[in-house]
């Protein structure tokens, strides 16, 4: 790692986003309206690419799951890499 790259060790994950009506209220339970939109993220993740975005070199250290989303997280964070 060439010295004045930034390590983020932090999370990584699958953000998963649908629309409700409105802010649900405490206690209540909303139906997400239209289609499920998977978005990767994680704080870890995000602060990572935001420093890429504004021109930081970075490497990002974090542990992703064995759940569905796994080759999709680890796919979309390693087609980011500089090479």
């Amino acid at each position: 790692m060439p010295q004045n790259t930034i390590l983020v060790v932090g999370s990584l994950n699958m953000d998963q986003i649908v629309r409700v009506p409105h802010i649900p209220v405490l206690g209540e339970t909303l139906l997400g309206a239209g289609s499920l939109k998977l978005i990767p993220g994680g704080k870890g993740a995000n602060q990572a690419v935001t420093m890429a975005r504004l021109g930081a070199a970075v490497t990002m250290a974090g542990r992703v799951g064995s759940d569905p989303f796994r080759r999709t997280t680890h796919q979309s964070f390693a087609s980011r890499r500089r090479r």
